[in-house]
């Protein structure tokens, strides 16, 4: 059997068995060390499945900051360290140099540091990062109960639109397509809610790979139902324009899009927080699965191994 054949996270179901970790799961493991609970995580950026030689290296190098505090927020932490491991082929010095100026701009945005790493030869530029974080209360994807609110943060889909319009290589773009490349090559993780989840949230995890397939690992990893309603998912102007101009369906963005970045948790509805940029679009109920104004919702986001 290839790993194509079960998919990225039937894969990581296999491996989870064998190890027979309970911990195995989430996007970050939470470890206890004395009275401090310390959050792991990692994440890897691949040349030309993640980004591209031609695009900005000190957006790269934001980019592979930003998509592991990305992470630590979503289970109510906040990052402290890295390390930061290359698979480096023969290139330009500048080039990493670049790189690693935007790795730092981030870690100076988030409040962390890059401490130390490793680097081996390789055909094709990979960047992998381990961060260390902690958090006073973890959450993850486990904890939905029925009556929750189901709650996402920002807006759904630009990332998939910046990345379209990148690969256009178009001479001249305008300013709402300028915007949505920004949010694709340069993501800012939703720091300002780690707080808020860690305090509130009974289930929380990133959107990294499309509200449909995002919300479906909940779901199943809580044992409950999802209930989204299509008229509640927040779709930004820039999106809504880049829609229209393209002939596109914003709504496809928005379930299907990766790289967002953003926010999705359940707790109780009374929990909204008016100053915090989040949206009800659902509710957690008895039964299994994802459904979208009634329908069951396929999983139709992003997966390494799917055959296309």
């Amino acid at each position: 059997m290839k790993v194509s054949e079960l998919g990225e996270f039937g894969f990581i179901e296999r491996i989870k068995k064998i190890l027979e970790s309970k911990v195995i799961g989430d996007d970050t493991a939470p470890i206890r060390v004395g009275d401090r609970t310390l959050l792991l995580t990692c994440d890897v950026l691949l040349q030309d499945k993640h980004f591209k030689l031609t695009y900005p290296p000190t957006a790269v190098g934001w980019k592979v900051i930003s998509v592991n505090v990305s992470d630590l927020t979503a289970s109510g932490g906040t990052p402290l360290y890295a390390l930061v491991s290359l698979v480096l082929p023969d290139m330009e010095v500048e080039f990493m140099e670049e790189v690693y100026l935007g790795m730092k701009k981030a870690c100076e945005f988030y409040r962390c540091e890059v401490v130390g790493g490793n680097v081996s030869k390789g055909e094709r530029l990979c960047i992998d990062v381990f961060m260390l974080g902690e958090t006073g209360r973890f959450v993850g994807r486990r904890g939905a109960k029925r009556g929750d609110g189901v709650f996402v943060s920002g807006t759904l889909g630009d990332s998939r639109a910046g990345l379209e319009l990148l690969l256009m290589e178009k001479k001249n773009y305008e300013d709402f397509e300028l915007r949505l490349i920004e949010k694709h090559l340069r993501p800012t993780a939703r720091v300002d809610f780690s707080k808020h989840i860690s305090k509130y949230a009974n289930a929380s995890m990133d959107i990294s790979d499309g509200l449909s397939s995002d919300a479906q690992k909940l779901a199943k990893a809580s044992g409950v139902k999802l209930s989204l309603f299509s008229e509640r998912i927040p779709l930004s102007q820039e999106l809504l324009t880049f829609c229209k101009k393209y002939r596109k369906d914003p709504l496809y963005y928005a379930l299907s899009g990766g790289e967002d970045y953003e926010l999705l948790f359940t707790h109780t509805p009374e929990k909204l927080n008016p100053f915090l940029s989040m949206v009800q679009i659902g509710v957690v109920e008895e039964g299994e699965g994802v459904y979208l104004d009634g329908s069951y919702l396929e999983p139709t986001g992003f997966d390494h191994f799917k055959v296309l």
